[in-house]
């Protein structure tokens, strides 16, 4: 991989990445979605399953033939079924491991080892070879065999705590946002450390937990001063206005921190009295006097739709009328950007999924293409191990391969 390569040789829908071969030996959404990320960038990604495939094939669907879920956050790499447990599986692996430049996997801290790939294993065939290992808990301490999942370490982490309203229960934020968080910090790792391995020559180890991933988001709320008590003020809600209303009809979400924005909401619904009060004209005042502010508000609005609301805000009052997903797909700014693609699946048939997480001015990445059926690409990609077909239906007979 070359980093500094001359902009009249840059290679146009290749991606920054074009060249970096990743390993994706994950399940469910952290590492799985992390390579994703990585593929959108150009890399070529093989996703390796074991004979019973990802677990996230299996999660519920409204999809008879696939799982929703698999199909999104695997996107644009090719499919191989690897069964560890035989050694020959577990060889064909380390040949794999000797010519890539990525290896991601999240199984427990205890198990690479027995498999034969742990990091010191495939660095010695491999010095250059980016590992990266996503954990629930991470590698050491008491909890670093234990498994993680999203919601669990939600809750662990106060997330959930913080989420509910004062007076009632903790909330689980679904959506699965630690995972993903946890995805674009495994990308952000690997790109980093393929960066450092180009001054280097050398590649390392790279570990990322969902517990990391869930105080990393809360950075904002995790200070804690000395001489302060244990139970301080960490609400990022600002000003008691931010948050959903309800309308005539529908949810309108309102964020108006700023002088401006604050005097603009006041004077849309006709509640300029609200803004020329000095009780009411910073964020913290009218967060103390909320009780006194959104009734009024409520009462404001009404008199229309989330909808229309919307419209007669514009730029003036940030907000956003309560949608769904499924309006997001023909949504003009959302395709504006570029966000929506056609993939065409062997077993699902044509499908709408979203494309393109990241813009690249000179160097935009490939075409994206469809997650891949079961071990879709084995005979693909055992071939460019100089395996002959012979070898290849013996290794399936074997059922090392599937």
């Amino acid at each position: 991989m070359t980093l500094s390569t001359p902009d009249s040789l840059t290679p146009q829908g290749q991606g920054p990445l074009h060249g970096v071969r990743v390993l994706d030996l994950s399940a469910y959404i952290a590492g799985p979605y992390g390579c994703s990320l990585l593929a959108d960038q150009g890399a070529d990604v093989v996703k390796i399953e074991p004979p019973v495939g990802d677990n996230l094939r299996k999660y519920p669907s409204s999809l008879e033939s696939e799982s929703r879920a698999f199909l999104g956050v695997n996107r644009s790499k090719r499919g191989l079924a690897l069964d560890l447990k035989q050694p020959e599986a577990q060889q064909i692996l380390r040949d794999l491991a000797s010519r890539a430049d990525v290896l991601v996997h999240n199984f427990r801290p205890s198990v690479p080892a027995r498999l034969g790939i742990a990091y010191e294993q495939l660095q010695e065939i491999n010095p250059r070879l980016i590992y990266c290992a996503v954990t629930g808990y991470g590698d050491a301490g008491p909890l670093k065999d234990k498994a993680g999942y999203d919601q669990v370490l939600q809750t662990m982490t106060g997330m959930c705590a913080m989420q509910g309203k004062a007076d009632g229960p903790p909330e689980i934020l679904y959506g699965s946002v630690v995972d993903y968080y946890a995805a674009a910090l495994v990308a952000s790792g690997v790109s980093s450390a393929l960066y450092e391995r180009e001054r280097s020559g050398r590649g390392q180890y790279v570990g990322v937990s969902l517990l990391r991933s869930a105080l990393t988001m809360q950075s904002a709320r995790m200070i804690w001063a000395e001489g302060e008590p244990r139970e301080v003020g960490r609400d990022m809600r600002s000003g008691g206005i931010t948050g959903l209303h309800p309308t005539r009809e529908g949810y309108l979400y309102i964020s108006a921190n700023t002088p401006h924005f604050w005097a603009a909401l006041c004077a849309k619904t006709g509640l300029d009295e609200l803004a020329a009060n000095p009780r009411y004209d910073s964020v913290r005042k009218r967060a103390e006097h909320r009780d006194e502010i959104v009734p009024r508000l409520h009462e404001a609005l009404q008199a229309r739709s989330a909808f229309e609301w919307e419209a007669l805000f514009g730029e003036e009052v940030p907000c956003a009328a309560a949608r769904t997903i499924e309006d997001m797909f023909d949504f003009p700014q959302v395709q504006a950007e570029g966000m929506v693609a056609n993939y065409e699946h062997p077993v699902v048939g044509n499908y709408r999924g979203f494309a393109n997480p990241i813009k690249y001015g000179r160097t935009p990445g490939p075409a994206p293409f469809a997650a891949p059926a079961f071990s879709q690409h084995a005979d693909d990609v055992l071939a460019e191990l100089e395996l002959s077909s012979e070898q290849i239906a013996a290794l399936k007979a074997q059922r090392a391969v599937l």
